[in-house]
């Protein structure tokens, strides 16, 4: 397995493993209560934070543990690094209008910063599932 596939799994792996901990973390909060009432800045801010925290440190044990792969990329590599993103983007368009959306029709904050961070989170994954799936299966550039 390549550096660049190993970083895509690490990627989609750490945005699964964050947004889950939130929700739990969140529901567990809400009981029965109305979910907007949660408070939520505090874990989505310290999920986030972990979840790069945790994806540069993974990156990093990658890196020493096979130095001679690290940032090597050819043109393989480029292209399906840009195949992913490009995917992955457009997850982040969907919930900038939906987020622009709610916001014009005055809702919640809590709704507004959760669509946000699931569009954020739905990116990275299918960002990295497009990158994963095209190292395993191929890749043929348009």
């Amino acid at each position: 397995m390549s550096f660049e596939e190993k970083s895509a799994w690490i990627m989609g792996v750490a945005a699964v493993a964050s947004y889950g901990v939130y929700l739990a973390v969140i529901l567990g909060r809400a009981g029965t209560a109305n979910l907007a009432g949660v408070p939520y800045v505090g874990p989505l801010l310290w999920t986030v934070g972990a979840s790069i925290l945790g994806s540069i440190a993974l990156h990093a044990v990658m890196g020493i543990s096979s130095p001679r792969e690290a940032g090597k990329k050819d043109q393989r590599d480029r292209e399906i690094y840009r195949f992913g993103e490009y995917i992955g983007q457009s997850f982040v368009v969907i919930g900038g209008v939906a987020a622009l959306l709610m916001a014009m029709a005055e809702w919640d904050h809590f709704w507004i910063a959760n669509v946000i961070y699931l569009a954020f989170v739905l990116s990275a994954i299918l960002g990295s599932v497009a990158k994963v799936v095209a190292y395993r299966r191929g890749f043929q550039p348009w």
